[in-house]
C-alpha cells in the first residue's frame, strides 16, 4: 500500500485558498502512485478561533463534499485530516475518511483538547473511539494532541488497528516530542503510525512540518522536514502480524491491573 502525506502549508483564515492547496496534493498523491492520501489537522482553516464560527461546517457541509468529490475522481483513498464540523454539542476537530468511490467511512472527533491551545474554550471533545476498515485492513485515526495519550492508541491496537493515521498542526518548539511520541506509539502498539503535520505559521506558532511513517518494529520509513511537499511510504501490513506475532506485547497487556482513576486536580 503507498501512502503520500501531504504537508500543507496552511493558510490561517484562508479556506477556499487550503481547498484549493489540498485538491492539488490529492492529484499529485494519486499521480505518485498512491493508494492512500493523508491531510493534516484543522487545514481549511488553521486555529482561527477568533473566526471558528465562520470557518465551522455542518458534517454534510462543502469540505465533506469537496473530499468526497476529490476521492471519488481520483480513485483514492483519503484520510482528510481535521476540520471544525458543528454538531448538536459544539463544534468539534473532527476527522472524515473517505473511499474510492467517495463513500464516508469514518469519522472521528478529537477526543483530548489541548488547553495549550485555548482548545478546550471553543471545541468539545469526541467521546468514541472506533477502528474502520481500509482496503481489507482496520485502521485508526488519532488527531494531534491525541498522540500524548498512549490509552487511546493502545485501544486501537487492541481492536485490531494495523495503522494510525495522525493528522497533526505540532508547533516547532515540540518537534522532539513529536518524532519520539509517534515512534513510541508504533513500537508499543506494533503497528503503523503515519503521522501528518502541517507546515508553516500563523499569528502565533511556527509548525514543525517533519511528518512521518514509522513501521511496527520503530524503524522510519521516511520522514520530511519542515517545508510543504509529499512523501511517500511503501508500507507492508503483513508486517505488523510478523512483529505481533514475534513479540505478544498486544497479548499479554494486563489492563485489569493498571486502569487508573485519573486524579484531575
Amino acid at each position: 500500500m503507498r501512502v503520500a502525506l501531504c504537508q500543507m502549508r496552511v493558510w490561517q483564515g484562508e479556506r477556499e485558498r487550503n481547498w484549493q492547496t489540498a485538491e492539488e496534493m490529492l492529484a499529485k498523491a494519486r499521480e505518485g502512485g498512491a493508494d492512500v492520501a493523508v491531510l493534516p489537522e484543522m487545514w481549511t482553516s488553521g486555529y482561527d478561533f477568533g473566526r471558528l464560527e465562520e470557518h465551522a461546517e455542518t458534517l454534510t457541509g462543502p469540505t465533506r463534499a469537496r473530499m468526497a468529490e476529490a476521492a471519488r475522481r481520483l480513485g483514492l483513498w483519503v484520510v482528510a485530516g481535521s476540520w471544525p464540523v458543528r454538531g448538536p454539542e459544539g463544534v468539534a476537530n473532527t476527522s472524515c475518511t473517505f473511499a474510492p468511490n467517495g463513500q464516508l467511512v469514518h469519522v472521528y472527533r478529537k477526543v483530548h483538547l489541548i488547553g495549550l491551545m485555548a482548545e478546550d474554550r471553543y471545541l468539545v471533545p469526541g467521546q468514541a473511539a472506533n477502528t474502520f476498515t481500509l482496503a481489507g485492513n482496520e485502521a485508526a485515526v488519532m488527531i494531534c494532541y491525541d498522540l500524548r495519550f498512549p490509552e487511546l492508541a493502545r485501544r486501537f491496537a487492541l481492536s485490531g488497528a494495523k495503522v494510525i493515521f495522525i493528522p497533526a498542526e505540532w508547533p516547532v518548539q515540540r518537534a522532539a516530542h513529536w518524532r519520539a511520541l509517534c515512534t513510541a506509539r508504533a513500537i508499543e502498539d506494533q503497528a503503523y503510525v503515519v503521522a501528518v503535520n502541517m507546515s508553516g505559521w500563523n499569528d502565533q506558532d511556527r509548525f514543525a512540518g517533519g511528518s512521518l511513517v514509522v513501521d511496527p518494529w520503530g524503524e522510519m520509513v521516511v520522514e520530511g522536514g519542515e517545508e510543504p511537499g509529499i512523501l511517500y511510504a511503501d508500507i507492508d501490513l503483513t508486517k505488523v502480524e510478523e512483529v505481533r506475532s514475534a513479540m505478544s506485547v498486544l497479548r499479554d497487556a494486563r489492563p485489569d491491573v493498571y486502569q487508573a482513576k485519573v486524579n484531575r486536580t
